[in-house]
């Protein structure tokens, strides 16, 4: 009997299968999973943690495969479009199929008589990410200083919190159209939006209040009807577990810098009627990003712990850290940290919520950590960026 390579290949399978005692022999294929960083070179600080500004026209955005190799992210494609580090790290979106991008910009820089300032920017760029590589096909006019958005389950609406002008924004995805159809008046500035898995509702950061506003989305219709939940303060960053049964929120304590006191991250309960805050869980000095895993089993708060305060400031630390949380029914309970790098702001998830990517906007890379039962590990890799990290996010899963 003759064999040709390929029987004689799928033997040797069956033979070592037989050895190893495992029957399945399908071989592991990796899938890519593609995750944006977004690179502010406009901003960084003084030893004494005052703000330093730089021009503008050096930032990127870059698209990186976290799922082919884990441990060693690949670049996809780089663009050079303005964005910013003031307000959360959740400024930027991928659609569920990977097909589109979306990253607004907060805040530009202008220079007059010599001082340079910052002024809200109202751009929101979209990104065909289907092509090699990819490349920007629009640029809308939203509201004022536009920051954290978030993209629906369906991939066919969007919304984007716009600080400046106390507003979010409705957008239709059709395609690659995208499409300015709505604003909602929130009656305070709001720092991030963020959809309901099922879509149907929606929950907007009204940073300066200390609340989180629940949105009611019927089609392409959000309403506000001022219901408001009392948060921690200064609610920067809210998620929502794949279950929809629970939001979190990151309350950064200080108004987007830290204090040297702890804060909270706060536990809404979704199912309840109407729903409310349960819990507080305390975390560390000046939560920013906020990230609930794919499994729903975890979530991360991402601890700025006065990495970029003045140097001789008692709560100054070189580097800031993550905390993990365990998520259990709706009882969330604070695991263990992480020490990271200087600065870090934005966390992403790997689809199988093993591994987690957070962006150190000092030292310009992404520290790679993983979860092993309820603890997070370093892996001891990392990845170096073009630019100092100031948002990140992942292909959504949930």
């Amino acid at each position: 009997m003759k064999f040709r390579p390929a029987a004689l290949a799928t033997l040797a399978l069956a033979a070592l299968a037989a050895v190893s005692g495992c029957t399945n022999l399908t071989p592991a294929t990796a899938q890519r999973q593609l995750m944006l960083v977004a690179n502010d070179e406009k901003q960084s600080w003084s030893d004494a943690g005052a703000v330093i500004l730089a021009p503008m026209g050096r930032d990127t955005v870059q698209v990186l495969d976290i799922g082919t190799d884990p441990l060693a992210p690949r670049l996809v494609g780089s663009l050079q479009l303005d964005n910013t580090i003031a307000g959360p790290p959740v400024n930027l979106a991928i659609t569920p199929g990977e097909t589109l991008a979306l990253v607004a910009n907060s805040l530009n820089v202008v220079e007059e008589n010599g001082v340079r300032r910052q002024v809200p920017d109202n751009r929101l760029f979209v990104i065909d990410l289907s092509t090699t590589p990819p490349r920007l096909i629009d640029t809308l006019t939203v509201g004022k200083q536009p920051s954290g958005l978030s993209i629906n389950r369906a991939g066919n609406l969007a919304l984007v919190a716009n600080r400046a002008d106390n507003s979010v924004s409705v957008l239709r995805i059709a395609g690659k159209q995208v499409t300015l159809i709505d604003t909602v008046a929130m009656g305070d500035s709001v720092a991030h939006v963020r959809f309901t898995p099922d879509g149907k509702r929606a929950l907007a950061a009204k940073f300066t209040s200390h609340k989180i506003a629940l949105l009611e989305v019927n089609g392409e219709k959000v309403s506000y009807n001022k219901v408001d939940l009392a948060a921690g303060l200064w609610p920067y960053n809210v998620d929502v577990t794949p279950d929809g049964k629970l939001a979190l929120t990151a309350d950064n304590g200080n108004s987007g810098a830290s204090d040297g006191q702890v804060d909270t991250v706060s536990v809404i309960d979704l199912e309840a009627v109407p729903p409310r805050v349960v819990d507080k869980v305390v975390v560390g000095d000046g939560p920013e990003g906020l990230a609930v895993s794919p499994t729903g089993k975890h979530a991360v708060a991402v601890i700025l712990r006065g990495s970029n305060s003045a140097k001789n400031a008692y709560f100054y630390n070189r580097n800031g850290s993550v905390v993990l949380l365990k998520i259990d029914g709706k009882k969330v309970t604070r695991a263990n940290e992480v020490v990271v790098r200087g600065l870090p702001e934005g966390a992403v998830w790997s689809a199988d919520g093993q591994y987690l990517y957070v962006g150190n906007f000092i030292d310009q890379d992404i520290t790679i950590l993983r979860v092993d039962g309820d603890t997070l590990v370093p892996t001891g890799k990392s990845f170096a960026l073009q630019g100092h990290p100031a948002a990140m996010r992942g292909t959504m899963s949930h």
